[in-house]
Formats: structure tokens, C-alpha cells, sequence
């Protein structure tokens, strides 16, 4: 039973959701045990976009289920917006909303009549109800009494971020909202969402588009085969990787590294391209264009590239190391199992 009492306006939880020690093993009758979670312990500021990162089957699924109330913890504790989600559940599943990766929606009821019920399911009162102000601010205005069967995958991508924001949570759980939606979209719904941060909205993001968390997220945290493996304010993570790639064009065709480069790990891209990695903290650019000049050799062009979150991402999880064994999130089969027949 919730009888937990609620948090004072004037006394607004430093962190929107935290873990401590999150723990979720699956134990299914027939084949082998999961740890789909081990010891997390997360933080996540008021008000912060908050990247949650990592390879297929790492976990992040079964962290927002139990966030959601849709999966029970084996150990440890998750607390949002400071209500533990198993001793003050009503108040935790109050103050978050959760865009799923699939679409559940109605085929035959329309955007209003889908906005309505879930308004209703939160218990808000009908002279609250912002059903067309949001419909409005996610581009659905004109579709409110279509059926959502008639509407097109954005659309209903879209309708699904309208449901999760019908009670006004605090926290808005994001797991991969631009999935299949094209380009003039996705710049809508993070436009959108940047309207409901600076207006004091946590936002909590899944995404494999490393571009798009880089951009977005204050702070990054990457799973991995259920192990939290780190979190750091965007730009800490992506300087984690001291890697710089520069692409020098010169005039004069080549057919091997003149000797002087060969020590900066230089390398032969085309006859009339050189490319170095080297580390900014032990080299500069100058240094490299000095031993070309060295070299006897007439720059027409050069380009850098730092390391960005994708580099730092394929790093730290180790996907591009064929010898890797990738973790998977349980099978369907077994979370159903596991839900028939949860322990005592």
C-alpha cells in the first residue's frame, strides 16, 4: 500500500531518478539465468537531459521497465523524483512518462479519445486536461478525430510522446523516440523537447543515434552488459578519448611514407593523401606539418577530426572488437515467464 506522503512544492528532489545497487535477474524455468541488470547505481540531476547509452540487449530496457513499474527488481532500489518505486509506486509512476519503442495505440480510436483515456487513467480532472494543447505542440492538431490505424509511423510515433505527457510528469522517459521518423521531424519533437526542459522537465533519453545524444545530453551514461561502465557530463566522456585524425593533401603523388613520417604513425590514404592519429596531449598539428615540410613535400590541403561519442562509445563497450560476445536482453518468453511467476 502507498502511503507515502508528498514532496512540498518548495522542496524539489535534487535528482529526478536515482539506483542504488539495481539488480534484475531473470530466472526462468528452462534455460540459463540472466543478469539483465548488475548493481547500477545511477544518478540523474532535476532538470538534466540524460543520455542512457548502450549496445543492443545491455540492459537499458529493463532499467526504464522497472522505472515504469512494468518489471520488479531483484535487489537495490530506484526512487523518482525521491518516491521508491515499490513503497510509494502511485507517487512514482505519477511523475514519469514513458515513450516506449513500440507503438501500443488503439487502431480505432483517434488522438483525442487516446489523450482522454490515458488523462483519465492519471486521474486528472477533465477542466486540467491539456488534450489539445499537446496534440497542438506534437503536430497532431489537425488529426485529433482520425484513427490512429489512418495515421502515418511518425504520426503515431509522435502520438505516443503526447500520451506520455497527458499528466504532466517530471520526468519524461524517452526510449528511442526517433526510430524511423525522417529528419524535419525528429528537429520537431527535439525542439519540442527542449521547450518542455528549459521549462524544468527531466528528460531521460535512449537513442542509437550517438549524434543526436552528443548534441543533446548534459550527461552521458553508458550500460553494458547490465554493469554501469560510465557517466560523465557529455563533454568529460567524449575528451575521454585523447585521439585526433588528421587527413594532410599534398602536391606530389607518393608511393610509400617518406621515412621521416613513418615514426607519426603516419599512413598512405591515396597516392596524395597522408593520414595521422596521433594524441593533441603528446603532438600538435604543427609538429606534423614541420617533418611533411621535412620531407620535402607541398601541403595543398588538410582537414582534422576529433574523437567524438561514437569513438568513445565503440571504446568503451568493445563492439568493434571482433572477439566480443554481445550481450542479449532476455527473450520475450523468458520476461513473460518471469512475470507468471514472480519470486516471493
Amino acid at each position: 500500500m502507498d502511503t507515502s506522503e508528498p514532496t512540498p512544492p518548495d522542496e524539489m528532489p535534487a535528482l529526478a531518478v536515482e539506483t542504488e545497487n539495481l539488480t534484475k535477474i531473470y530466472s526462468p524455468s528452462y534455460g540459463p539465468t540472466v543478469r539483465a541488470l548488475d548493481n547500477v547505481n545511477l544518478q540523474v540531476p532535476r532538470g538534466s537531459v540524460f543520455g542512457l547509452l548502450g549496445p543492443n540487449g545491455a540492459g537499458k530496457s529493463t532499467l526504464i521497465n522497472i522505472l515504469a513499474g512494468l518489471a520488479i527488481k531483484t535487489s537495490g532500489s530506484a526512487r523518482i523524483w525521491d518516491y521508491d518505486t515499490e513503497k510509494q509506486f502511485r507517487r512514482a509512476r505519477s511523475a514519469i512518462g514513458v515513450v516506449p519503442q513500440e507503438v501500443n495505440l488503439d487502431a480505432f480510436f483517434c488522438p483525442r479519445e487516446v489523450l482522454e483515456l490515458q488523462a483519465g487513467l492519471y486521474g486528472v480532472p477533465k477542466n486540467e486536461r491539456r488534450t489539445m494543447e499537446i496534440l497542438e505542440a506534437v503536430g497532431l492538431a489537425d488529426k485529433a478525430d482520425a484513427y490512429a490505424r489512418s495515421l502515418s509511423g511518425g504520426m503515431k510515433r509522435r502520438l505516443l510522446i503526447a500520451k506520455a505527457l497527458v499528466h504532466t510528469p517530471p520526468v519524461v522517459v524517452l526510449d528511442e523516440p526517433t526510430a524511423g521518423v525522417d529528419v524535419e521531424l525528429r528537429r520537431q519533437l527535439w525542439a519540442y523537447m527542449r521547450i518542455l526542459n528549459e521549462a524544468g522537465t527531466t528528460i531521460l533519453l535512449t537513442t542509437h543515434y550517438l549524434e543526436e545524444a552528443e548534441e543533446m545530453c548534459d550527461t552521458i551514461a553508458i550500460i553494458d552488459h547490465g554493469k554501469l561502465i560510465a557517466c560523465e557530463p557529455t563533454p568529460a566522456l567524449v575528451g575521454r578519448l585523447d585521439q585526433r585524425t588528421l587527413t594532410i593533401t599534398v602536391t606530389t603523388p607518393l608511393e610509400t611514407v617518406p621515412g621521416n613520417l613513418v615514426s607519426l604513425s603516419a599512413s598512405l590514404a591515396a597516392p596524395n593523401e597522408l593520414t595521422f592519429c596521433f594524441s593533441p596531449s603528446s603532438m600538435t598539428v604543427g609538429e606534423i606539418l614541420e617533418a611533411i615540410q621535412t620531407a620535402g613535400l607541398t601541403v595543398a590541403d588538410l582537414a582534422t577530426q576529433d574523437a567524438d561519442l561514437e569513438d568513445v562509445f565503440l571504446r568503451l563497450t568493445g563492439i568493434d572488437d571482433e572477439t566480443r560476445v554481445i550481450a542479449t536482453d532476455p527473450p520475450s518468453s523468458v520476461i513473460q515467464d518471469a512475470r507468471s511467476n514472480p519470486p516471493l
